[in-house]
């Protein structure tokens, strides 16, 4: 794939993104691991880096794919193919958005993206999920826990999503005791 074909695949995907950067992990996935440029497990791996960098994670993954592939301009034209359809819609949106905000048909369309944007985000937690505990698909053969999950990534899981839901320790922590743990125990 050419960088110009990269940065339509993350013109697109900027372009139908509505919702947040696990929406943009879902609308890159099959053009960029499908297309062979980079495989699933390398990936995951960058959706687990550009969720510890500050920042937006659909341009964080629109940056680090490019760089990977084409070096530092690879990044910046992919950085900027992600983020030019927002820029062009907030423009058109402003400009006219006081004409057409209460329209019924406007709140209709918005009232469809919700659940929609809620389906593309369950669809990359459980693609995260997936990779980050199983170990692959599970087989017939795979009967025990052990074969089918990745044992201290589950527990490690388990114990930072009870923490976070107990107290009131800040995600931060969390995301870089994750990376700690990834470091040195898997």
């Amino acid at each position: 794939m050419s960088l110009l074909q990269l940065m339509f695949v993350f013109f697109y995907v900027g372009l139908f993104t509505i919702g947040g950067g696990l929406v943009a992990i879902s609308l890159m996935y099959e053009p960029i691991v499908g297309g062979g440029l980079i495989n699933s497990e390398d990936f995951y791996n960058m959706v687990a880096i550009s969720e510890s960098t500050p920042g937006p994670i659909g341009i964080n993954m629109a940056t680090y794919i490019g760089y990977e592939l084409y070096g530092p301009w690879g990044g910046i034209a992919t950085t900027a193919a992600t983020v030019l359809p927002s820029l062009i819609i907030i423009m058109l949106i402003a400009k006219f958005f006081s004409s057409f905000h209460d329209k019924p048909l406007v709140k209709a369309a918005f009232t469809g993206l919700r659940p929609t944007v809620t389906g593309m985000i369950l669809v990359a937690a459980v693609q995260v999920f997936e990779i980050a505990i199983l170990k692959g698909s599970p087989t017939p053969e795979s009967t025990s826990w052990y074969n089918v999950f990745n044992i201290p990534a589950l527990i490690f899981y388990i114990a930072t999503t009870l923490t976070l839901l107990r107290t009131k320790l800040h995600p931060i922590i969390v995301i870089a005791a994750g990376a700690v743990f990834g470091v040195i125990l898997l």
